[in-house]
């Protein structure tokens, strides 16, 4: 979901908290504080939801072939590499 679709869906959300409020008959303080919390609730379920995302997403093309470039680069030994060297020390 795109920001800008995320802001009017939860100004409309808001709103109709508002509304929900003005008409139950709420005080002011009661109706803002109705507010804040649904404004933390979508805001804590957007945060949730992009970070699934991002986390489900798979590795692009170009991610790839960054962490190639590191294995290549890498000092390392691999696993075979080093059973090799403890052998030859025995």
């Amino acid at each position: 979901m795109s920001l800008p679709k995320f802001i009017i869906g939860m100004i409309f959300a808001i709103a109709i908290v508002i509304v929900w409020s003005y008409l139950g008959g709420a005080s002011i303080v009661t109706t803002l504080v109705r507010v804040v919390v649904c404004a933390v609730i979508i805001q804590v379920g957007y945060f949730v939801v992009v970070y699934v995302m991002i986390a489900r997403s798979a590795p692009t093309p170009a991610d790839m072939i960054r962490d190639a470039e590191r294995k290549q680069s890498s000092t390392e030994a691999t696993e075979g590499e080093k059973l090799g060297a403890r052998r030859s020390l025995h």
